[in-house]
């Protein structure tokens, strides 16, 4: 029995509020007019080192253009992210280089998933239906609020960056 995710059309992202690595309520409001790249992310994951490598390349690239990238830490996928969410973010912001904000973890999947996470999925399903297949799933949300693309793991950051340059208005 699968569990289905809706979230109304006239939903963005921006309604949602969500909790830093320290626990502080964010209220995504505050990303208005930006575009956005949201990740969820794993410290030891076989596709770790590409995705926080090129997801530093690609904030420093377009971080002055109105762009901004949200980290989700989740640990539901072969328990690849087993750190605190203060510990992640430290080992963004010291292995990386990360400079983009790194949220509390969060579940992708099943009864306890996290609101902004049951907006995306329903936002923009995948081949494989609503569900989060594996760590580093990207989701492009435009400066609306509204999910624009979904990209799986495989997907490297700086394949999207055309993706990204047509969101912000540049191509």
């Amino acid at each position: 029995m699968g569990s289905s995710v809706s979230a109304p059309i006239d939903t963005s992202i921006h309604q949602f509020t969500v909790k830093d690595a320290r626990g502080k309520e964010v209220n995504l409001s505050i990303y208005k007019g930006k575009v956005l790249l949201v990740v969820n992310v794993a410290s030891k994951c076989g596709f770790t080192d590409v995705n926080y490598t090129q997801l530093t390349e690609l904030h420093n690239k377009f971080k002055d253009k109105e762009f901004e990238i949200l980290a989700f830490p989740c640990n539901q996928f072969l328990a690849q992210e087993p750190n605190t969410s203060e510990e992640v973010k430290e080992f963004a912001c010291t292995r990386y280089k990360a400079e983009y904000p790194v949220f509390q973890k969060v579940k992708v999947n099943g009864p306890n998933t996290t609101p902004v996470y049951q907006f995306l999925r329903a936002s923009k399903p995948s081949i494989y239906g609503t569900r989060i297949k594996w760590n580093f799933t990207k989701f492009l949300v435009d400066k609306d609020g509204k999910v624009i693309s979904r990209y799986g793991t495989m997907t490297k950051p700086l394949s999207i960056q055309s993706d990204i340059q047509k969101a912000l208005g540049e191509l």
